[in-house]
């Protein structure tokens, strides 16, 4: 009897729980999934009504989709890449004995721990045409002739964006996987290098291996971030100039909420969270099966 108590005891603590993560997650999910099969427009009412595949089919015919898609896997992919590496070579250099290691572990955390719109704030400022600090620094030096409008440009002004992005996000790398490093025993280390091995063969043949769990999670982490930014596109470029830096998540904004097309913006929203969830799904089935051969 008592252990028939302790097992009704578990499913009735487990009760909130799931009531919370039904109205929070679930419930939001299957509303937006039920959505972008209609038609559902706030200025036109009358019309909403269930089209079915419709909203998916216009989207993959729609320019401003894929020009949209073009962006944020650039976005994506340059602003990862660059923050991995940025990110793994500091862990690295943290992870070495030497004065102010601790001050500089702590440094790090700064940028990353700064809100993104006050980031994006900041890099506004530092890329203004007019009183920039970027501009002020570069014409003082005499690098320029004269004031550049460094957010002006479709293409400069999405690398203004993945800047921006690089300097704040590239820190968590470095912290994740200053972690995965620590786990890794010196014993390795100093057997390789009684055997010789240089850095660049200690990195490939001892860091990167043992790390490659720490690189899958953490980079599934931030592609799944960086897929769906929004917040410092909004601050610095609103989507501009000429649709130049409108992200995935920026266009499913215009749509739904400046558009008020909220069926087409919901399906845009599922279209998103297919992408990522495709990417997550692949990396770490990959890591798992690593992981069933290693231990069979």
């Amino acid at each position: 009897m008592k252990t028939q108590e302790k097992k009704a005891t578990k499913w009735i603590l487990l009760i909130p729980a799931t009531i919370i993560i039904v109205l929070v997650l679930i419930f939001p999910i299957i509303l937006n999934i039920t959505l972008s099969f209609q038609r559902y427009s706030l200025l036109f009412p009358q019309y909403n009504r269930f089209i079915g595949l419709e909203n998916y089919r216009y989207f993959f015919t729609d320019p401003r989709f894929w020009n949209s898609l073009k962006i944020t896997l650039y976005f994506t992919v340059v602003s990862v890449f660059i923050e991995l590496v940025i990110g793994l070579f500091t862990a690295i250099l943290l992870n070495q004995n030497f004065k102010m290691k601790v001050f500089l572990r702590i440094l790090v955390v700064l940028p990353w721990a700064i809100p993104t719109v006050v980031n994006g704030v900041m890099w506004q400022w530092i890329f203004d045409s007019n009183y920039g600090a970027l501009n002020g620094f570069l014409y003082q030096i005499g690098f320029i002739k004269e004031y550049i409008n460094w957010l002006g440009s479709p293409f400069r002004a999405l690398n203004c964006v993945v800047i921006a992005d690089i300097w704040k996000n590239c820190w968590f790398f470095t912290i994740v996987l200053l972690g995965g490093l620590q786990a890794i025993p010196l014993e390795y280390y100093e057997a390789a290098y009684v055997d010789g091995a240089n850095f660049w063969k200690r990195l490939t043949k001892i860091t990167l291996p043992l790390l490659k769990p720490t690189l899958i999670i953490s980079t599934v982490l931030r592609v799944s971030e960086a897929f769906k930014v929004f917040d410092i596109i909004y601050i610095m470029t609103k989507g501009g100039p000429a649709d130049g830096t409108q992200v995935l998540s920026y266009f499913i904004y215009h749509t739904s909420f400046e558009a008020l097309k909220l069926g087409e913006g919901a399906a845009l929203s599922t279209i998103v969270t297919l992408f990522i969830l495709s990417f997550a799904i692949i990396l770490t089935t990959n890591l798992l099966k690593e992981e069933v051969e290693m231990s069979a």
